[in-house]
């Protein structure tokens, strides 16, 4: 068996779950499962945060050590449930790891929702979030309108590699100006539930969710560190709506 080359494999397995959003305890049991599907490994040991990883294998009495920096994170939990089945594949059939990196590859360079997609159903969402929110037909069909803009100028945004905290400064500041705009055409539109409805798309859910997960797993440093996040991330949505909104009042 190859050490070094286990090693990235299993790393390159931790750095995937943690960029696709899964939680620490997951990505360290799923990383301890895959190395320990080896037989030659007498004991592993793995270290994750929000932005890093550090992995130990020990091999014949000798331990070899990596780490790796975490930088790009987003949502895509379908890639954490291929990675989860494939440590338990690897537990019960003990693939190689040339085996493993087939599968990474594969799931890797899978295609994911177009453009037109998750367009399409992020304005479902805030049209959805309207009829939660009690608006009437004309803010629910704004809504529909400025979720589409908002999944438009976060997609622009984003092919800049513009971070998420600008990111989610002009999406919320592009859902208030819509807001403020198709009020002054149509009286009836209520501003409020046009813009609560629309930024709803913009709410780390997923963030506030896992630094609550991790902070309950003991994990208290990924826990504040995406606690963190959350609150900037809706720090800017609050000030990007609130510029817009204070100009308009």
């Amino acid at each position: 068996m190859e050490v070094e080359q286990l090693l990235n494999t299993v790393m390159r397995v931790g750095t995937m779950l943690m960029s696709s959003g899964a939680e620490v305890y997951r990505v360290e049991d799923t990383m301890n499962r895959i190395a320990k599907s080896f037989q030659e490994v007498e004991s592993v040991q793995s270290y994750v945060t929000a932005t890093g990883i550090m992995l130990s294998i020990n091999v014949e009495g000798k331990t070899r050590t990596h780490i790796a920096r975490v930088r790009n994170r987003n949502v895509n939990v379908d890639t954490i449930d291929q990675i989860n089945q494939l440590s338990r594949t690897c537990v019960h059939q003990h693939l190689s790891t040339a085996r493993i990196e087939e599968e990474l590859d594969r799931i890797a360079n899978q295609k994911r929702y177009s453009f037109l997609t998750t367009t399409l159903f992020g304005a479902l969402g805030a049209f959805g979030f309207a009829i939660f929110f009690k608006g009437n037909w004309q803010e629910m069909l704004a809504s529909f309108g400025i979720g589409i803009m908002i999944r438009c100028a976060g997609w622009c945004l984003t092919s800049l590699k513009v971070n998420d905290f600008l990111n989610n400064l002009v999406c919320a500041m592009v859902a208030a100006w819509m807001s403020v705009e198709i009020h002054s055409f149509v009286p009836e539109a209520n501003i409020n539930v046009m813009v609560i409805s629309s930024i709803m798309l913009l709410v780390p859910g997923l963030a506030i969710t896992n630094a609550i997960r991790d902070t309950m797993s003991t994990d208290y440093l990924s826990g504040l560190a995406r606690g963190a996040e959350a609150f900037l991330c809706a720090t800017a949505i609050a000030i990007g709506a609130g510029v817009i909104l204070y100009i308009w009042r």
